[in-house]
Formats: C-alpha cells, structure tokens, sequence
C-alpha cells in the first residue's frame, strides 16, 4: 500500500511535464492508455478467457468499474473548479470514509490506534492547505468529495467480490467510461508525441500498476481502515515532488502538517505490528523469516 501512494502521488509530477492545458484531454489520454494496459495484461493472463473475466464480474465489478470512473473524473473535473488544495484536502477525508464503510458494511473492527491516527493525519493535511481553508469553488469542492466517497465504495466492492470473481477487469471498464466521460470536453486535442509518451507512462506506472496491487494483493490484506489511512501518502508526496522537481516551495507550515501526517501513519503501522508480535510472538518471528 506504501508502494501505491507513492506511485500514485507522482500524477502531479507527470502532469506537469505535459504542454496539454486541458484538464479533460489529460484525463481522456491517461483513461485511454489506462485501457490498452489493462486490456494487454487480461488478454496476456486470461488469453481466451479474457472476455469471459470481463462479463462473469458480477454487480461487484459494474460498482467497482463506476467508482473507479468517478474517481478518474471527478478529480480532473475539481481542478478545473476550485483550489488544488481545496480538492486535496477533500481527499484527506477517504480514511473516515473507507474506515466508516468497512465498520458498517463488512463490520471490520477499527481499532483506537487507528482512529486516531486517522484525526492526527486529518489536521496535518489541514495545516498543509490552510491557507485554502473555506475558499475555491463550491460545486468544484463538492465534486472533488465524490473522490473519497467513491474510494470507500470501491474498496468495500473489491473486497465483497475477491475470492468470487477478478475485478482487475472493472479498472478497464472504469478506465473506458472515464475516457468517454472526458471526449466531448477534451478536443481539440493538441498533446504532442512527448506528451503522449508521458500519458502513456502515466497510465502504466501512476495508474495500472498501483491500481492493480490494491485490487490484488492490498485489499485482502489490510482493512478498509488502514488502506484509507495509508492512501494519504499521495496527498503529502504529491506537492513533495512538485517541490523538489520544480522549485514550488509549499512553506514550513505545509512541511510541518505533511510530517503531522507520515508521524501519524508511521505510529499506525508500528503499533499493529508491535500488537501482532504480542499477540502471536511465534507466528510473527516465523513469518519475519520467511519474509
């Protein structure tokens, strides 16, 4: 999960390394890449049964597809209406939300620690964009809270579903109605080779490839809780590598909430993991020496 939000929080970095000025042809080439990627790794696993994977998803994949889309969206289409940090800061609430739909949906318990890690983290992505704090565009800004609130979705949808069918399938969905969403909005296209070289690359490593671990290999592992907790990694890390690739000093008061928010997500793991190593001290030490 670490692995993701640091993939995940270079989209910034790679976007702005791009000529294209339109918002909606950025999100329509990163969705349409998205595609082929995807599409070439079902065809590569699956082969024949490709097809059969894509329509045997069952509702678990036509919500996760929707909510995979409406993440892709919603967030290019908030940019477009309010603050970046107004938009970010919306999207520090996905930790309650995950944790809130884990709790009520798969009535997984989350634990103190947890909870108030997730309040820590909440007030340092506060402190980092509190000079945005009440300002930008409303509907930009309730646009922008669909993001977490389809993130909680899709995590309770992934983890419904895992076990009973892949839904590595439904990113290719998402991604396709995510590309179609942003078409009529996105001509005329003007990106250049190198601007579709970097979509490309984006789609690959910023988006399928974390993408993909959280589906297979995260989310039957980690709770909601935590997966949400974890997530903010690319809130703090995006303007981290903004900063350091192009001189936009975000300040000391942003620095101090960004380390507000990894203290807090550090405490977090090493607390479970001090807890599990009590809790089965001989399980934990054999587990350490197969890892």
């Amino acid at each position: 999960m670490i692995l993701c939000g640091l993939l995940w929080s270079t989209a910034g970095l790679l976007a702005r390394a791009s000529s294209v000025a339109n918002g909606w042809e950025s999100s329509f080439w990163r969705s349409l890449f998205l595609c082929l990627v995807i599409g070439v790794l079902l065809l590569a696993q699956h082969r024949a049964d490709a097809l059969r994977k894509l329509v045997g998803m069952g509702w678990h994949g036509v919500v996760s597809s929707l909510a995979w889309a409406a993440m892709f969206t919603c967030f290019m289409l908030a940019l477009s209406l309010t603050t970046v940090a107004n938009a970010l800061i919306l999207q520090g609430l996905m930790p309650f939300c995950t944790a809130l739909a884990g709790w009520i949906v798969l009535r997984e318990r989350v634990a103190a620690r947890t909870w108030v890690a997730i309040t820590a983290a909440s007030a340092g992505i506060a402190v980092m964009f509190h000079d945005a704090l009440g300002s930008g565009n409303l509907a930009g800004s309730l646009i922008a809270l669909v993001v977490p609130i389809a993130a909680a979705i899709n995590t309770v949808a992934v983890k419904l579903g895992r076990g009973r069918v892949d839904l590595v399938p439904a990113l290719l969905i998402g991604g396709a109605l995510a590309a179609l969403l942003a078409l009529p909005l996105a001509a005329p296209f003007t990106a250049s080779a190198r601007d579709l070289a970097l979509y490309a690359t984006m789609a690959v490593f910023q988006l399928a490839l974390p993408c993909v671990l959280l589906v297979r290999i995260v989310l039957p592992r980690l709770s909601a809780a935590e997966i949400g907790l974890l997530s903010l990694l690319e809130v703090v890390l995006g303007p981290l590598w903004v900063w350091l690739a192009y001189g936009e000093d975000p300040g000391p008061v942003a620095l101090g909430g960004a380390a507000v928010v990894l203290a807090a997500l550090a405490a977090n793991e090493a607390l479970a993991l001090a807890t599990e190593k009590r809790a089965a001290p001989g399980a934990w030490k054999r587990g350490a020496r197969r890892a």
